[in-house]
């Protein structure tokens, strides 16, 4: 007899994809709860709500920057903050608001996605309204004036004195509107 059997090489050969794919499956499950706890570590989870804000005092001693960058990925937006950074109390609730023109002859419809700097500020920047919190379909040629209203938490870490929120849109396929 062959030292080689074919039926014996093939049933290892499956088994082995078997397992593999057994092990890939288990672990795009695993990976759900660790993506959430990812996410809620960095601030990223639940954009599509309003942050909870507890009853907070103004913090009058101390004054922080809070800039304002934007960013159109792939989209022919022109997209602003009308207010470059402002100074704040911690504490204090704060409105600010974006530009955004659509240059295009089509509607288009985007999400924005906010980050922080440093990312730490994640966790104690509250935003209780953003245009961040649902997609934006944009006429053609409209200009449209969007606030983002929000909390910087008092607990903040005494050493960060200057907070970057940046929003970048992404054009959300096959949800254009008509």
């Amino acid at each position: 007899m062959d030292q080689h059997d074919p039926k014996k090489s093939n049933r290892t050969t499956l088994i082995k994809l078997a397992v593999i794919a057994g092990v890939m499956f288990c672990f795009g499950f695993a990976m759900v709860p660790l993506y959430k706890k990812y996410c809620e570590a960095t601030g990223a989870y639940n954009l599509q709500r309003p942050d909870q804000v507890r009853n907070t005092q103004v913090d009058e001693n101390r004054t922080l920057t809070v800039q304002f960058d934007a960013n159109a990925r792939n989209l022919p937006w022109e997209f602003r903050p009308l207010t470059p950074s402002v100074q704040v109390h911690p504490g204090q609730m704060v409105q600010v608001v974006f530009e955004v023109t659509n240059g295009s002859d089509a509607p288009l419809v985007g999400q924005a996605v906010p980050s922080y700097g440093p990312q730490l500020a994640a966790q104690y920047v509250k935003k209780i309204e953003c245009f961040c919190f649902a997609r934006q379909e944009v006429k053609a040629r409209e200009t449209r004036r969007m606030p983002v209203q929000f909390v910087v938490d008092p607990r903040l870490p005494a050493e960060v004195r200057t907070i970057t929120l940046s929003y970048t849109f992404f054009e959300l396929p096959g949800a254009s509107g008509g």
